[in-house]
């Protein structure tokens, strides 16, 4: 009986150091969400601004086919950028979860809820340019269709990407919003982060819930205050990752 006893009691010790082991500190998880950051952005940034827009031209249909058509890779190789940023989003809520549990677990689960749904219809939306492909891909589309019926569902398709997209974006202005009044509440963030983070979220609720109700008005207010995150980015890498000296029990 007493070596069974023993026996139990090398067990559990075991299992606890196996937990002990398999627990990231909140320094990991800031350097793994620093890090997150840093790569979605350099993924989103290069087919946001150099490969989607001069492929794209809104006001001519005619012009957009030809040059997906033309540059059907550079257009694969922006939508694996986009598959790209989205799994990086994943990670990046799961690590802000537990960098931030220690302050409100229930709160900071429920801020990584509101990313995981974001980046779900960030994915949601990306099925669109899947679509524009498999138009492209079959001249049997164009036939049934007609030049003109084809361009347009081309079209359709890429601007129910964005349209998609920015119902996403406002799911992911609470999550900032939420972020931020972590980071406000924290006890080894700057507050200002938590304060930059408010306002990034803040605006881009206020850009696509504008959008949605008042589709002639365009002044994106997130262009400007939202960059919140990028600076919460450079804190998780210089400094959140190095100084941060609160461990995760």
């Amino acid at each position: 009986m007493v070596e069974s006893s023993t026996e139990l009691e090398k067990f559990r010790t075991a299992q606890k150091g196996n937990v002990m082991k398999t627990t990231i500190s909140t320094r990991q998880a800031a350097l793994i969400a620093g890090w997150g950051l840093f790569f979605m952005t350099l993924f989103a940034i290069y087919p946001f601004n150099f490969i989607f827009p001069n492929l794209i031209v809104s006001e001519d249909a005619g012009m957009t086919v030809k040059n997906i058509s033309e540059n059907e890779l550079q257009f694969r190789i922006g939508i694996c950028s986009y598959l790209i940023v989205i799994i990086l989003d994943v990670l990046v809520a799961w690590a802000l979860y537990v960098f931030l549990k220690p302050i409100n677990m229930n709160i900071s689960l429920l801020t990584a809820w509101f990313r995981l749904i974001y980046a779900a219809i960030y994915g949601v939306a990306l099925v669109n340019y899947f679509h524009v492909l498999k138009l492209l891909s079959s001249t049997e589309y164009l036939n049934i269709l007609g030049t003109d019926q084809f361009n347009v569902q081309i079209m359709l398709s890429l601007n129910a990407f964005h349209d998609t997209w920015a119902m996403g974006l406002v799911l992911f202005g609470i999550h900032l919003v939420l972020l931020g009044y972590l980071a406000i509440k924290s006890a080894y963030v700057p507050k200002i982060l938590g304060i930059l983070l408010t306002i990034a979220g803040a605006s881009y609720l206020i850009d696509y819930s504008i959008q949605f109700l008042f589709p002639g008005i365009n002044f994106p207010i997130s262009t400007y205050l939202g960059w919140g995150e990028l600076i919460f980015m450079f804190w998780l890498l210089f400094k959140g990752g190095k100084t941060l000296s609160y461990e995760t029990e």
